[in-house]
């Protein structure tokens, strides 16, 4: 199936592994109580480069820094990432970093690989340190099962409260040969991301020099991860790592690079925000007529962000004055007058007077968003125009339920 009619991509089965010469694999190391899958590994080919984004936050986890300076350091040249669910192994102190570096330096050795090239990624409860003993015992079996088939167990491992799995494919034809991108990500709760992702992958089975590469990578999250919004939190141990490896891609395809690429990420950014802890839809804001882009942006996810805006939706309220109050704290200047709302088909506001409509029409509207079982089609969605600007931005988000108070109350109790 084709993207839309104007891409050359389209939707194939498979994940993270789908692209030519990565394996996965993900087994049940005993990390969480529960008996689901919860170690994963991710190897590249050899020659393979990686671009990362982490988490801004100060309070950053210890794998976090490894990874990032591992990157750094080898100018991308990373073969693998294991990723445990269950312990987020951030601020344990000094054992945070010893068990990084134990866990990464004995996959390593099983992989026949410089520990350099090896990284790591934790998602769990802050505080708690990886059961290490579980996770070294399972180092060989989770080595002996990779395989191209292994995304599938790959992305059930990395989940924590997700109620589902976070993976697509996607191939083309670039320069006479088959290209695939394949990507998995993981996030429900602890959503807003700072220049990253809660834990997001993706592998591509080109190559692309190493400082084009991260231009790229960094303009797809920008456009994906970075305007989803669950519940204002940044997390410790936010993470996207991207992978590139194959025939290096000739500078004419790298657009149309850029577009599957760009997809990918907001296919997972979306995923993630519809799964929100305790959410019933996908909110979508799309603001136009700013001074920038940025500014376009920076309103449509302070709506997202608006717990008052969030339970509205949850409750099929058509509560229009929230979302404007909203937008008017987002920091962007605008006048009143040159705005227009619309919610779904529905036109609310225009040219900053009130218009009148069919309150429960539009409530009707919300409900059926609700009740879609399609994960990405029962979007609820915000348009607002704000000036005669060329700026423009979307951003994702979700309804906020009783249940997410629900979940995160007694989240370690």
């Amino acid at each position: 199936m084709r993207l839309s009619p104007s891409s050359t991509w389209s939707l194939i089965e498979g994940g993270i592994s789908t692209p030519n010469g990565f394996l996965a694999s993900g087994v049940k190391a005993g990390l969480k109580t529960s008996k689901d899958l919860d170690l994963a590994l991710l190897v590249a080919p050899e020659g393979a480069v990686c671009a990362g984004t982490f988490t801004q936050s100060i309070a950053r986890a210890a794998c976090v820094n490894l990874s990032a300076q591992r990157l750094e350091s080898l100018a991308g040249k990373a073969r693998a990432v294991l990723i445990n669910s269950g312990q987020a192994n951030a601020c344990t102190g000094e054992r945070g970093l010893v068990d990084s570096l134990n866990a990464t330096n004995a996959l390593a050795k099983h992989l026949s690989l410089n520990p350099g090239e090896v990284l790591i990624c934790s998602t769990g409860v802050i505080g708690v340190p990886i059961q290490m003993n579980n996770l070294l015992k399972s180092l060989g079996p989770l080595v002996s099962t990779l395989s191209y088939e292994g995304g599938s167990n790959a992305a059930k491992a990395i989940l924590t409260t997700d109620l589902v799995t976070k993976q697509i494919a996607i191939e083309t034809e670039l320069g006479g040969r088959q290209v695939r991108i394949g990507g998995m990500a993981k996030g429900s709760g602890m959503i807003h991301p700072d220049m990253a992702t809660m834990l997001g992958y993706l592998t591509c089975d080109v190559g692309v020099p190493h400082e084009v590469w991260k231009e790229m990578i960094k303009k797809a999250v920008d456009a994906s991860f970075n305007v989803i919004t669950v519940d204002g939190d940044t997390s410790t141990n936010d993470a996207f790592l991207a992978f590139s490896a194959g025939e290096t891609l000739e500078n004419e395809y790298l657009h149309s690079l850029q577009l599957g690429l760009t997809y990918v990420a907001q296919y997972l950014a979306k995923a993630i925000a519809r799964d929100g802890e305790g959410a019933t839809c996908l909110l979508e804001v799309k603001v136009e007529g700013a001074q920038t882009n940025q500014d376009a942006i920076q309103i449509a996810r302070t709506i997202c962000g608006s717990s008052l805006v969030k339970t509205a939706v949850h409750g099929s309220d058509p509560n229009w004055g929230r979302i404007i109050a909203a937008a008017g704290r987002a920091g962007v200047l605008f006048k009143l007058e040159d705005l227009s709302l619309s919610l779904g088909p529905y036109l609310l506001v225009q040219d900053g007077v009130p218009c009148s409509f069919d309150q429960a029409q539009v409530s009707s509207h919300i409900k059926s968003c609700q009740s879609s079982k399609d994960l990405l089609s029962d979007t609820v969605t915000i348009s607002l125009t704000v000036g005669v600007g060329s700026g423009s931005g979307l951003a994702w988000g979700c309804d906020m339920s009783e249940d997410y108070i629900r979940i995160n109350a007694d989240y370690t109790t």
